[in-house]
């Protein structure tokens, strides 16, 4: 109920019962409403307490469990993914050894591409010793001419910056 409605039912009990017999008749109201809710709460107790002792609950959850349909699936994946047992000497069970060394031998021809590769790149990469080694080399042989004019055009490149 909305709260216009309560407001409308407070207002004819007050016309009809009278303001003095109101808050007693309110009082009874509430006690009699918290007697229902005190009964179905028992009510309900003793319904689930019967439903225990039968072993409802156990049903509920073994047909539960039975249903799910997520176990089923799994299940039935499980089951349809279960190659363990072959017939001896059957068609299946010889593809199933040659897919298997199919399977080995990809994995080994991958295995040597990476071994490969990885050869190929520790040869091709230079080593960050070296590359600093000459850089410092570089730095060494250069004339003191060249050092001047690398620092006389950074200062220039700096100053053109400050200008803007």
């Amino acid at each position: 109920m909305g709260s216009t409605e309560l407001l409308l039912i407070g207002l004819v009990a007050l016309i009809v019962v009278g303001p003095k017999e109101l808050p007693s008749m309110f009082r009874m109201l509430g006690q009699a409403t918290a007697k229902i809710k005190k009964m179905a709460r028992e009510f309900t107790r003793a319904m689930e307490d019967a439903a225990d002792e039968a072993g409802v609950g156990d049903l509920t959850s073994s047909l539960r469990s039975i249903t799910d349909p997520k176990k089923m699936g799994l299940d039935a994946v499980k089951k349809a993914a279960d190659f363990s047992s072959y017939a001896p000497g059957s068609e299946t069970e010889k593809l199933a050894k040659q897919r298997s060394k199919q399977v080995e031998n990809n994995k080994a021809k991958v295995n040597d591409i990476v071994k490969e590769r990885s050869k190929k790149e520790k040869r091709h990469s230079t080593n960050p010793k070296k590359v600093v080694k000459k850089k410092i080399e570089s730095e060494v042989n250069s004339s003191p001419r060249e050092k001047v004019k690398k620092k006389s055009k950074k200062d220039t490149s700096d100053k053109m910056g400050q200008d803007k």
